[in-house]
């Protein structure tokens, strides 16, 4: 089994590279304003998943998607260049609904606290 502080700090590599190469890089107009919110890569290495975040709705977060998982192939060998490890995982690319999530549990939440106040007492 693989060093677990090896396998983090190796993702959080992938992670600021790959931020860098969709800014810098990558000219696919379907991949807009994206942020990677982590990645996990398997104990083997052989696999890596890159979790986004985009601002839009189903469909633009669906173009963002294909795009992301077209260009995984440009991405994975810009890595090849940028890191030092023996293997370059393969991508894939899924959308991170947590932020999303803790913007829609933060609403409902300000809402109680409002709605709360609002009553007498």
């Amino acid at each position: 089994m693989a060093n677990p502080q090896r396998l983090r700090r190796i993702a959080e590599q992938i992670q600021r590279e790959l931020s860098d190469l969709l800014h810098s890089q990558l000219k696919d107009p379907r991949v807009g304003m994206v942020t990677l919110t982590g990645v996990d890569v398997s104990p083997d290495l052989a696999h890596a998943k890159v979790f986004f975040t985009t601002l839009g709705d189903a469909d633009s977060r669906a173009q963002t998607e294909e795009g992301l998982a077209r260009a995984a192939g440009f991405l994975r060998s810009q890595l090849g260049q940028r890191l030092k490890v023996h293997m370059i995982p393969e991508l894939h690319f899924r959308y991170d609904a947590s932020v999303e999530r803790g913007v829609r549990l933060s609403r409902l939440i300000d809402e109680a606290v409002s709605g709360k106040k609002s009553d007498p007492a």
